[in-house]
């Protein structure tokens, strides 16, 4: 099969991944064997390829917002038919056994196993994922706008309750890409009133034409108190004034897994009168389920470039430039 993989992080403008030819997978017991139709092109793997979030293996295949076709199932498979279509996220695979996985929160998981990052993702033409931890695609999207519902959608999505905005309430989203264009609109459908600070002039168009109230630059103050934000983009300069923006009460969350230094705060200013600041970390297959059939219904729309698979490079490039207005899919 053709496949990225990464040997050496480095800047994405260098080009540090390798494209060639790797050995078809094989299925282990409970494994799937997918044929690639689409993988979305995630800022974690941009991450990843330049070095932000450590390599754990050499030569890995990274791609984590995957849509496949069942190939081949491994011993014990009853879930999916061969034929069918699946998605793939990132949570891989979690012990069951530790504090967290027996309490409901395997987001937590003291063991977890990531695609893309500890195993082969979908920057290929096929790859393996766990029968137990594979979604069913809502009917409603083709497979490249499917794609990413499956790490930015459901991000979001989490990053969203972990914010804990009030219904009708005033929600900040700082950073507008793949993940908090698709938040913005389940808050607008839940009937929040959204603010948009982010630096690129193409992704503040967006936030207009899908009805933001407000949309500024990265670190404007908006025009009013904000009783919930959300800050997508990593850049730990932009904690302290987006707590500033909060109402009293209100709560940042931070969605990304990799997040720059964050400046001293200031109690007084951005952290007093019972201000939160919460992070996000990964999400469960419960936020994977709900947050698909949340989607289909609301109709959600997600703006998607694509890319043919040869290009996942140029892909991640153009996403280190910011030069990609929703999110980018590699077509498999």
């Amino acid at each position: 099969m053709r496949a990225w993989w990464i040997d050496e992080p480095g800047p994405a403008a260098g080009g540090p991944m390798r494209f060639g030819q790797c050995p078809d997978p094989v299925p282990g017991a409970g494994e799937l064997l997918l044929r690639v139709q689409a993988c979305g092109v995630c800022r974690t793997d941009l991450h990843l390829v330049e070095g932000d979030l450590p390599l754990h293996r050499a030569g890995v295949i990274p791609g984590h917002e995957i849509v496949g076709e069942v190939v081949r199932r491994g011993p014990g498979c009853a879930r999916f038919r061969t034929g069918e279509r699946v998605g793939v996220a990132w949570l891989r695979h979690t012990c069951g056994r530790c504090r967290f996985c027996r309490r409901g929160r395997e987001n937590l998981c003291t063991a977890p196993c990531f695609t893309g990052w500890d195993q082969d993702g979908g920057y290929a033409e096929l790859t393996l994922a766990p029968e137990a931890f594979a979604y069913r695609l809502p009917e409603e999207f083709d497979d490249e706008h499917a794609a990413p519902l499956l790490c930015a959608g459901i991000i979001g999505y989490r990053a969203l309750r972990r914010a804990r905005l009030p219904p009708g309430g005033r929600l900040g989203i700082y950073g507008f890409g793949a993940s908090a264009h698709l938040a913005a609109q389940v808050a607008l459908h839940q009937g929040a009133e959204v603010h948009v600070m982010t630096r690129s002039e193409a992704a503040r168009e967006l936030a207009r034409e899908l009805g933001a109230a407000f949309v500024g630059e990265a670190d404007e103050p908006p025009p009013v108190p904000l009783d919930a934000a959300i800050l997508f983009a990593p850049a730990g300069t932009l904690v302290p004034p987006a707590l500033r923006a909060l109402d009293r009460g209100g709560t940042l969350a931070v969605a990304g897994i990799h997040l720059s230094d964050v400046p001293a705060l200031d109690y007084a200013a951005e952290l007093f009168q019972e201000r939160q600041l919460r992070s996000v970390t990964a999400s469960t297959r419960q936020d994977g389920e709900e947050f698909l059939r949340l989607a289909a219904r609301l109709a959600l729309r997600p703006t998607t470039v694509p890319y043919p698979l040869r290009a996942a490079d140029r892909a991640l490039s153009d996403l280190a430039a910011d030069r990609i207005t929703g999110a980018a899919v590699l077509r498999v």
